[in-house]
């Protein structure tokens, strides 16, 4: 037999060593945990963080959080980690960055984003709204596909909702083409617009129907404030766009089955779209949004050219196409800047004799209201 005695200097080395290696970690700090941002509380109370010891100023900018004005300013704690609360804030989707030392940055600690025309945002989603949380009900997907427009010579993106089931069924679904505004991009719909989630309960819930949903980047080129729109993306749409994806998704293209809507910038690309080619439409929608120069603002030059009113004059008197049209719907917020654009295009096809629905809400030009109205018109389509 072995002796005991024999492992007693292994074991005293063994012992020192534990022993030195508890006394190194009682010595080191703990480190501190980890920053959280965005921390969005019970009480809808929303606070952002940010880690910048070395930072002077730390702003959070953010596009339809209330109360934010310029900015509101972080406070700095003895960690160097700036925070700030707002709230409580009503349930829905939110964009925002930090500005630190005049620099933007998006969150560091938030993987969510929501990108916008040739930006990139950090984006927030405060629950207790049924309609666009997300539910426990069967859920479509969100792709993004890459096409090649002959129109503009180059592969370009878009993003297409397919209902529940539609990747393993079979069968033909109406498609509808879901625009967005002049500060957004194809992407926007389906993160701050929550437009799948959106989809997903009101086809849970047996209020619309299943349908394929194409988000098109209206974009084709760079834009600036007071720029014109121009009208490539118009073309692109009716010679790449919409038959592209006809032929690539099961739907139905017969008119009674084709729907489209936008909100500001993509509400005028609707009509621009939806009025030439109204064979090919039963549904337009029309947020936030009209014929722009139909108002003309003190101080702007006069409109050039003809009108949209003179140069689609044939369209706007077809009795026979206007009654394929089964749903001519607007919805514009009383404070939003567009509202009088709004209000004299509804008055222009009224005119004409179009039955044309128009709400005007409460709310400004902001997601707040583009998705509520996606939730109102979704349902009246197809029916």
């Amino acid at each position: 037999m072995h002796s005991p005695y024999r492992f007693r200097p292994l074991l005293a080395t063994f012992l020192a060593s534990l022993s030195i290696a508890l006394n190194v970690a009682a010595q080191r700090p703990t480190p501190p945990p980890p920053v959280v941002s965005p921390e969005v509380a019970a009480d809808r109370q929303v606070t952002f963080r940010i880690q910048a010891p070395k930072a002077e100023s730390v702003k959070l900018s953010a596009g339809d959080l209330p109360g934010l004005g310029q900015g509101k300013d972080l406070v700095k704690g003895t960690n160097g980690v700036w925070e700030v609360t707002l709230g409580p804030i009503n349930p829905g989707s939110y964009r925002y960055n930090f500005n630190v030392d005049g620099v933007s940055v998006i969150d560091p600690r938030n993987p969510k984003t929501s990108e916008s025309n040739e930006n990139t945002w950090s984006l927030v989603h405060v629950p207790g709204a049924d309609w666009m949380d997300t539910m426990a009900v069967p859920h479509g997907a969100v792709s993004e596909i890459t096409y090649w427009s002959s129109t503009l010579k180059k592969f370009r993106r878009l993003h297409v909702y397919t209902p529940p089931g539609y990747s393993t069924g079979k069968g033909k679904f109406p498609i509808f083409y879901l625009l967005h505004g002049a500060f957004d991009s194809d992407d926007s719909w389906s993160t701050v617009g929550r437009a799948g989630f959106i989809m997903d309960n009101l086809i849970a819930a047996k209020k619309a129907k299943p349908m394929v949903v194409v988000m098109p980047h209206g974009h084709t080129g760079p834009f600036r404030m007071g720029g014109s729109l121009g009208g490539d993306f118009e073309t692109e749409f009716t010679t790449d766009i919409m038959p592209q994806m006809e032929q690539r998704y099961r739907v139905y293209t017969d008119r009674s089955h084709r729907a489209m809507a936008g909100l500001s910038m993509g509400g005028a690309q609707t009509l621009n779209i939806g009025i030439p080619n109204l064979d090919k439409f039963g549904y337009l929608g029309v947020y936030s949004s009209g014929i722009f120069g139909i108002v003309t603002r003190p101080g702007a030059p006069a409109p050039q050219g003809p009108s949209f009113e003179q140069t689609h004059k044939a369209m706007l008197d077809d009795a026979k196409l206007k009654k394929g049209l089964k749903l001519f719907w607007f919805a514009t917020g009383k404070e939003d800047f567009l509202i009088e654009t709004s209000r004299k295009t509804v008055e222009m096809f009224k005119q004409h004799q179009f039955n044309v629905v128009f709400k005007e809400t409460e709310g400004a030009h902001t997601w707040i209201n583009w998705r509520e109205y996606l939730n109102e018109f979704a349902p009246q389509l197809f029916q």
